[in-house]
């Protein structure tokens, strides 16, 4: 695992809101393992693409997986270049001002150009990443993938050299004035986000258990 600072390109370089600029790579990972879906954005045939998909850390690599038919993954896999954002929602930013409104937040902003996986080894841990990122345990319950569904999925691999995190964790931020004037209300609302009870398919067996690692997770935090 790389011990390189963060933002080490132009590119990948904070500049507006700078003071909110995290440079260690562990928040980097703690935004990136809390978080689910990811959205992946690319120029495909010259207009740009922003797509919701689901992701997998191990690691300084970031595993992102999808149909070899889909022209993204395609477009990817020969070279163009991605741009990959997390971002996790803590709370509403109530201002004295609409002007000062804001958000607590993580993000996570990642550039690189993504390789396609073709070691099956490291294709199948790419899967495994991105299925217990999602889904922790199912790995080992569920069915593994047979051969013909590894054939129809591609599995790509980006590296987290180039990266940028920027975090606001605070109260407030109003004009003196608006402050001193002591008449409307200011502060944040908390976002708290949980997991919900389990809901069985109904094609089940009616006798069948929640097994322990979807259980477990009912009533946790996300993030």
């Amino acid at each position: 695992m790389t011990t390189q600072p963060l933002s080490p390109t132009p590119r990948s370089t904070v500049r507006r809101g700078r003071r909110r600029s995290v440079t260690d790579r562990e928040t980097l990972y703690s935004i990136l393992d809390a978080g689910l879906v990811c959205q992946l954005s690319l120029v495909l045939d010259g207009s740009p693409v922003v797509l919701p998909t689901c992701y997998g850390r191990v690691g300084d690599t970031l595993y992102l997986h999808g149909s070899t038919g889909a022209a993204s993954l395609r477009a990817l896999a020969e070279g163009a270049r991605a741009c990959v954002a997390v971002t996790l929602l803590d709370g509403v930013v109530y201002a004295r001002s609409v002007f000062h409104h804001s958000v607590n937040y993580r993000s996570a902003v990642i550039h690189g150009t993504p390789a396609l996986v073709d070691d099956p080894g490291t294709k199948l841990a790419g899967l495994r990443a991105v299925t217990e990122r999602l889904a922790p345990g199912s790995w080992d319950h569920a069915r593994p993938p047979t051969q013909r569904e590894l054939a129809a999925t591609a599995v790509l691999a980006l590296d987290l050299a180039e990266a940028a995190v920027k975090v606001r964790a605070a109260p407030p931020g109003d004009d003196e004035e608006d402050v001193a004037d002591g008449t409307r209300w200011a502060g944040v609302l908390p976002l708290d986000q949980r997991w919900g009870e389990p809901e069985p398919c109904p094609l089940l067996p009616g006798d069948s258990d929640v097994p322990d690692h979807v259980r477990r997770r009912a009533g946790q935090a996300l993030g």
